[in-house]
């Protein structure tokens, strides 16, 4: 077995045939690793603590009340914990989280609605919400770490509309970031949008042996979850996917549609323009958001179109069944 790791080989690929040769053996080894925990004898995950199919539809819009001047305010709850998850059958991996789950809680509001997040740390590091968007530098997530113990208040106006992120930025970055700390953040147009499925997907990795590289590739860190439990979606309907990447180690993740194309809006930021494709790439934090209607009736695959990470858990299908709406 070649000693090269597949980080290496990455940044060696200009060694021609030599590096291919080797990069075919990494892949290879990689491949008999995600067989030896599919074949673990456990049939599922345990969804009693994670169900990577209700996370998709699950969005959290905070406590909402009017303050004086008119203004809707959003608080939110959200905890650091330490919190050990089931990322393939029989796979456990020590992750460090937000609520008890990776990814996060979706945290929802509206362009212009004051977001108030109560952050307390019960983790056993330092950690912070770095949340993107337009806000002031006190409440950036970066420059104030939260000790174990403590909290923090964030408090901000939402904005700009569109779908974001929020993640940990306390150093070593690299390290808490591919622990967990991550979530989705939408902020949806004061106008909203048109009516549609919306299922959140954010693609992720998870090094299980701390080897530096990731062995097991999802998303919404369930290996082959959405290939074992098709997402069903009706004939005609418009299904809206609010994709990122948080995959720490790898330069870029992809999502790619079979049997049809998708609109693209990069960011979400803007309602009218985008670009009409199957396949988009995402470099970590990058976000879009995907629109689709499927013409056919059956089974249709989604997947990473980086092969290697699609055969180590990022597969995914929708089912199309026929339309019950008026």
């Amino acid at each position: 077995m070649s000693s090269v790791s597949r980080r290496n080989l990455i940044r060696s690929s200009v060694a021609g045939a030599v590096g291919l040769a080797t990069s075919a053996s990494v892949i290879s080894r990689r491949k008999g690793e995600i067989k030896s925990f599919v074949d673990t004898g456990k049939a599922d995950v345990d969804t009693s603590k994670f169900d990577p199919t209700s996370y998709l539809t699950s969005f959290d819009y905070g406590v909402s009340s009017v303050l004086p001047s008119g203004q809707t305010q959003r608080e939110y709850n959200i905890t650091a914990t330490d919190q050990e998850i089931e990322v393939a059958p029989g796979v456990y991996f020590n992750a460090w989280t937000y609520n008890g789950t990776v990814p996060g809680p979706t945290i929802r509001c509206t362009e212009g609605d004051r977001l108030k997040v109560n952050f307390y740390n019960a983790g056993s590091h330092p950690h912070t919400i770095h949340f993107h968007g337009i806000h002031a530098s006190n409440m950036d997530g970066v420059f104030e770490p939260v000790q174990p113990g403590e909290s923090f208040f964030y408090e901000f106006d939402a904005a700009p509309m569109g779908f974001h992120l929020y993640h940990c930025h306390a150093r070593p970055l690299k390290r808490h970031l591919h622990k967990g700390l991550y979530g989705a953040f939408i902020i949806d147009p004061p106008e909203g949008r048109p009516e549609a499925k919306e299922l959140v997907m954010l693609m992720n990795g998870f090094d299980t042996n701390f080897d530096g590289e990731n062995e097991v590739y999802a998303v919404n860190s369930v290996a082959f979850h959405y290939e074992k439990h098709p997402i069903d979606i009706q004939q005609g309907e418009l299904v809206r996917v609010y994709c990122g990447n948080m995959t720490e180690f790898d330069l870029l993740n992809s999502f790619h549609l079979h049997g049809n194309m998708f609109k693209l809006y990069r960011t979400g930021t803007d309602l009218d323009r985008h670009e009409l494709t199957d396949t988009v790439m995402l470099c970590q934090g990058e976000r879009a958001v995907l629109e689709f209607k499927y013409e056919h009736l059956g089974k249709f695959m989604f997947h990473a179109h980086q092969s290697e990470f699609a055969e180590l858990g990022w597969m995914g299908v929708f089912n199309v069944k026929e339309s019950t709406l008026a």
